[in-house]
């Protein structure tokens, strides 16, 4: 097998040789040639046409002006035109007569599900139930008032954000600095008694004290809290950053500083009136 045959002994050979088997030199088919030429033009045809290099900044435009980007702006700004009279009708409509209005309210919250899975429930949840630190948007709970000209507010401007001066805002004072350990004790037993059962019972009359003089005036007498302030109901055993007796000690210490960045910079007046309607109706809009 290492040697040529007769008929194949003027066809010559790569020159590479390997335990005495050797390589022909044959050309290729014709028609794979021509094709392999076709795909040359092809591809010089493409470049020229279609953005094909990479620059520094930007990539060859191509002379036809083609843009998947400039395709997919189109797309959106022809939906956005379709939908202009409806979202003129949406931002012009008083926000507490849109649930009156079965087709307005039903385009409100349909598309206010779309906003809200885009830009809120990465911290609310996709289910809108929150976490530690992040409002549950489910239950009856609010800080700021969850009516809808008030979740409106809060959407909008935000909270404690440094972006919008209409920005909801509200500091709770650090109390570790302020009370003794004993006294921090004391009133975190009294706090976790107005909700349930506290660590030591025997603290809480001491604590109450302690609650009147430095927490009463935001939290109010009964704990009940305060939308105005945006100072939370202390007596419903519902609690944003746990409600625990490390939890609440670490507040009380602490303090709580939580942000909520202000919308209307990013999305539209319709958009942020879509995404409130959908929030007010999960059920625990009040």
């Amino acid at each position: 097998m290492s040697k040529k045959t007769d008929e194949n002994k003027d066809i010559p050979t790569t020159g590479h040789s390997w335990d005495g088997i050797e390589e022909y030199d044959n050309p290729m088919p014709r028609w794979w040639v021509w094709v392999f030429y076709a795909t040359i033009v092809w591809g010089i045809g493409y470049s020229i046409a279609y953005p094909a290099w990479p620059g520094i900044k930007s990539a060859t435009a191509g002379v036809l002006g083609f843009s998947t980007r400039a395709n997919v702006a189109a797309d959106i700004q022809a939906q956005e035109d379709k939908l202009g009279p409806i979202n003129a009708k949406l931002e012009a409509a008083d926000l507490t007569a849109i649930v009156d209005d079965a087709e307005l309210n039903g385009f409100a919250v349909s598309s206010g599900a779309a906003v809200f899975k885009t830009w809120c429930a990465q911290c609310h949840g996709s289910g809108a139930a929150g976490a530690v630190g992040y409002p549950n948007l489910l239950d009856n709970d609010w800080l700021w008032g969850g009516d809808i000209e008030n979740i409106y507010l809060t959407v909008k401007h935000g909270i404690r954000n440094e972006e919008d001066d209409d920005a909801r805002y509200s500091q709770m004072t650090a109390f570790g600095d302020i009370l003794e350990a004993e006294q921090i004790d004391e009133v975190v037993n009294f706090v976790m008694s107005l909700s349930g059962d506290p660590v030591d019972a025997s603290k809480v009359e001491a604590g109450a004290v302690v609650y009147e003089e430095n927490c009463a005036a935001c939290h109010m007498e009964d704990g009940t809290g305060d939308q105005f302030q945006g100072a939370p109901n202390l007596a419903d055993a519902i609690w944003l950053f746990g409600g625990d007796y490390d939890s609440i000690a670490q507040t009380v210490k602490y303090s709580r500083f939580g942000v909520m960045p202000a919308w209307q910079p990013r999305l539209s007046e319709a958009q942020i009136r879509a995404v409130s309607l959908y929030v007010h109706q999960l059920g625990g809009g009040e």
